[in-house]
């Protein structure tokens, strides 16, 4: 059972922490550049509208405007009302700082933007760039080309600290793997909960299965809450399983006692004649004879019986028929003829009348005879004298119908569903394997047909045998 955990932790854990990693990774990225477009935008605004202040100081020459939107900027970097949070520069031609927010102004050669200045005119107007200062710290700064002649002033440059940026983007980058660690934690937890509610249940089937399988037949699964899941259905099974095998061991239990029974019985009479012939010397005489005939008889009763379970034995490797056209009507026949003298002994009458048409079907004479034989005797068995076994035969256009009816004691309807059953014996038995109408209803169901039997408590059975007729050209049944 472990497996199935290894698997599950190994397979389904593992994408899914897979996942999370991936997502994990794409939210930093994004939320990083989300925040830096943010901040990148806040200055580019700034910019958008001091190019429309300067664009509103105009001069009545192109010097005087040049130099009114010079003092303006100026003018703008000394009032600039967002100091805490940007600096705003102004640069000259050679990218030398002309004024700065911050009032700070750099010694000779300290303060060169000349590289971020060149950036600014190959990008067409505007440059970013992201470094480290001198205090450690990531510094976004745009440089903007003046968009309109202000004297020396050549370009904007406003820089700021992503100190802050960066702090919340540590904050955001610890909540989401904390997240993803609730995710993962709870993934975890659920899922071996659902997998437990899996293996326990098929622990509980292991060890059912190999104590049905040790012998212990009344070992059962607890019923589950849920009989409509798989393991539901599962539990079931394999209690009905139980069930059946428990009844296949009753069955074959009280067959194995049936069958000895019913082999000693003839074979202690026949060891007992035996032994009376042996005292006697005059073939003539009259136990002599009747010695001999009930030791023929006895014989016989033998041979069917060890035949019937050589049958039985044999259909359990599947029963191999030679199909053939054959006619029904010339085989139930057959059969009628071979059991009539015995219904005439005893004390019974046969009511048949041979239809005048054949019945053509596809069959195995041998095994087909063997059928007929076999629901007479059971006829006769449990029929008393003066009453009747009736034979019918009919056909509907598509199929044969065998009707086989006599006046006997009938089967009890706890009975009835069961006497296909192999080894079934039910009450009020005579003697007999059990076997009998089992191998039946192989046959016929190996001839593609049905056996179906109703019955009525002390006014007879009725065994209704229903084979499809032969069409030329139809696909026939499989042997």
């Amino acid at each position: 059972m472990n497996s199935i955990t290894k698997r599950w932790l190994t397979g389904s854990l593992l994408i899914t922490l897979i996942a999370l990693i991936l997502a994990e990774a794409v939210f930093l990225v994004a939320n990083r550049q989300s925040y830096y477009s943010g901040v990148e935008q806040a200055i580019l605004s700034r910019f958008s509208s001091i190019s429309g202040q300067l664009k509103m100081n105009v001069g009545p020459t192109a010097a005087a405007t040049a130099q009114a939107r010079s003092l303006a900027l100026r003018r703008m970097v000394e009032q600039f009302d967002a100091k805490d949070k940007f600096e705003f520069m102004l640069l000259d031609a050679d990218g030398g700082l002309i004024a700065t927010s911050s009032g700070y102004l750099p010694a000779d050669g300290e303060g060169d933007w000349s590289a971020e200045l060149d950036a600014a005119v190959e990008a067409g107007g505007t440059a970013r760039r992201i470094y480290t200062s001198a205090a450690g710290e990531q510094v976004l700064a745009i440089t903007m080309l003046t968009p309109y002649a202000a004297e020396d002033v050549a370009a904007l440059r406003m820089s700021t600290s992503l100190e802050l940026v960066d702090d919340a983007l540590s904050q955001n980058a610890v909540i989401s793997l904390a997240l993803i660690a609730v995710i993962l934690g709870f993934s975890l937890w659920s899922g071996l909960f659902f997998v437990r509610s899996i293996v326990n249940p098929l622990g509980q089937v292991e060890n059912i299965a190999a104590r049905i399988a040790r012998g212990d037949l009344s070992a059962r699964l607890p019923e589950t809450d849920n009989k409509n899941d798989e393991i539901g259905r599962l539990c079931t099974t394999i209690n009905q399983m139980a069930e059946d095998l428990s009844k296949t061991e009753k069955l074959k239990n009280d067959f194995i006692s049936s069958v000895s029974h019913e082999l000693r019985t003839p074979l202690t009479s026949i060891r007992g004649w035996v032994e009376t012939i042996a005292q006697i010397r005059d073939p003539e005489d009259e136990n002599y004879r009747k010695g001999i005939a009930i030791i023929g008889r006895e014989t016989d009763r033998l041979y069917d019986m060890v035949e019937e379970l050589l049958d039985f034995s044999r259909m359990q490797n599947g029963i191999k028929m030679e199909l053939t056209p054959l006619d029904l009507v010339a085989e139930l026949t057959d059969a009628a003829l071979f059991v009539e003298a015995r219904i005439k002994q005893q004390g019974l009458r046969l009511v048949y009348e041979e239809p005048d048409l054949p019945l053509p079907i596809l069959g195995d004479a041998g095994r087909l005879r063997q059928v007929f034989i076999n629901v007479l005797d059971n006829a006769i068995k449990y029929s008393s004298p003066g009453g009747a076994i009736t034979l019918d035969l009919l056909d509907d256009g598509e199929n044969a119908y065998v009707i086989i009816r006599d006046e006997g004691r009938g089967i009890a309807p706890d009975d009835l569903e069961n006497v296909k059953l192999k080894f079934f014996k039910g009450k009020g038995a005579v003697r007999g394997s059990g076997i009998g109408l089992a191998v039946v209803d192989e046959i016929i169901t190996a001839m593609d047909g049905t056996v179906d039997i109703t019955s009525e408590l002390g006014k007879g059975t009725a065994v209704k045998i229903r084979l499809p007729l032969y069409i030329p050209g139809r696909a026939r049944p499989d042997p």
